[in-house]
């Protein structure tokens, strides 16, 4: 599912317009990629956590040449599915 199908789905399930519930859906996403830029968690319960992860520089390989390269240190998002997530699924 693509956001425009997500945004599609919100607006059948509330009888908002396809515009405003895409704005939802796009302001949900601001409001989460804020708090990530913040170094924030955001716990949504039965759904899950969002959450900042880092990782250490470490050494790789280029495959093309087989030379060594050093990797950054660098932070990513993780996402940890909720237990009515994870039911869902079953």
């Amino acid at each position: 599912m693509r956001k425009p199908e997500l945004a599609a789905a919100v607006a059948d399930q509330t009888g908002l317009s396809k515009d405003k519930a895409s704005e939802i859906v796009n302001a949900f996403i601001d409001q989460v990629s804020a708090a990530a830029a913040r170094g924030e968690d955001v716990s949504l319960i039965g759904f899950g956590t969002f959450n900042i992860r880092a990782r250490d520089a470490r050494s790789g390989r280029n495959p093309q040449t087989g030379a060594t390269i050093q990797i950054p240190a660098s932070k990513t998002v993780g996402f940890k599915a909720g237990k009515a997530l994870k039911d869902a699924l079953r």
